[in-house]
């Protein structure tokens, strides 16, 4: 419970005898009503019972939302721009390549807009990985979000799906049939035919190395970032780049969230097996490790030639620092990537 200013209460309790005490407090120091609520005003950090709930699982709902628009935006305009091209759907194609970047970036941006005040808009299982290797974010706090992200991905593809179906029976020649990759790259990523295993690991590798380099950028407060508010702005341009210049050959899912909620929700609804199957687990060693191991070192490289904060294990002081206590400086930003300052109490507040 907390206060702002000091207000006598009744030892009773009673209502009645708290305005009685009120009303002679009020003549007392000559104020109005409406001056002594506004001096005296009481905050509480739990206002019901729902609040004390919602406090423990805000970050992590905050992850589920922000994928959710990252995944409506993205599958969304997969959809309308790859079904449209069937006269059987549109009369028209409603959009071309440069449609399906624009989506994504504008999804991505959105969903770190949605999450970035709460939990940092993290909304990439590889962002959450490497800011607890070399960031100190808490790894207790890893698998919620992660799993936050999942199911906010699943979520948000099971509404496309649900949204789009009557058109995905038409494209697919009648009702109940379903193809993989075939309507299933519309939820999920799947390599080109030409592509080797190793190359698809490769091009996966690059984005997500792309991605998370710029994302430590902008977290790095000696290194020029954005403001806060701009961070979303940011996200943008990078997807949209990395989408037009590597989305061809895998889809770009430089994440984990991204490619396997919608992948298992499109197992549960009709396509069966395959979508795991495909190209000897395709689903595990390319979009998923391979964005890990792409984000991963791209962190490293960062930190090993540009990051000067403490919060990064690899400028943690040696003995001779420690035997004179000294350690580098902060670097980092509150809430990376998003940068938003923490929450903060209209007024002081007292605890009582």
């Amino acid at each position: 419970m907390f206060k702002k200013g000091r207000r006598n209460r009744s030892s009773d309790g009673s209502d009645s005898s708290a305005h009685k005490n009120e009303e002679a407090h009020l003549e007392n120091i000559g104020e109005s009503p409406e001056v002594f609520q506004a001096r005296h005003e009481y905050f509480s950090r739990y206002p019901n019972g729902w609040s004390k709930i919602r406090e423990r699982i805000r970050e992590p709902a905050a992850e589920m939302l922000g994928t959710m628009i990252l995944i409506l935006f993205g599958t969304g305009v997969d959809c309308q721009v790859v079904l449209s091209g069937n006269t059987g759907v549109a009369s028209s194609p409603k959009g071309d390549y440069l449609s399906l970047n624009f989506g994504w970036a504008c999804g991505a941006a959105l969903g770190v807009w949605v999450s970035g005040g709460v939990s940092g808009g993290h909304i990439n299982p590889v962002v959450t990985l490497c800011l607890a290797v070399f960031r100190d974010f808490p790894w207790w706090k890893v698998p919620e979000y992660m799993l936050g992200q999942l199911i906010g991905a699943w979520i948000a593809a099971l509404v496309v799906f649900a949204n789009y179906f009557h058109a995905i029976d038409i494209v697919e020649g009648g009702r109940g049939h379903r193809s993989v990759p075939g309507t299933a790259s519309l939820f999920s990523t799947y390599s080109l035919a030409y592509m080797p295993a190793a190359n698809a690991f490769f091009d996966e590798f690059i984005g997500a190395f792309i991605l998370l380099m710029v994302v430590f950028a902008i977290s790095d407060k000696r290194n020029g970032p954005p403001p806060p508010g701009l961070v979303p702005l940011a996200i943008f341009i990078v997807i949209l780049g990395i989408g037009a210049a590597f989305g061809m050959q895998t889809g770009y899912a430089i994440n984990p969230a991204r490619d396997l909620g919608p992948r298992i929700m499109t197992a549960m609804v009709g396509y069966g097996r395959e979508v795991f199957n495909y190209r000897s687990q395709y689903w595990l060693w390319c979009p998923i490790i391979g964005s890990f191991a792409g984000g991963l070192v791209a962190c490293f490289i960062y930190d090993v030639f540009i990051f000067l904060g403490d919060e990064s294990f690899l400028n943690r002081p040696n003995a001779a620092a420690r035997r004179h206590f000294a350690h580098a400086r902060s670097a980092e930003r509150p809430r990376p990537p998003a940068g938003f300052a923490p929450d903060e109490e209209e007024g002081p507040l007292e605890q009582v």
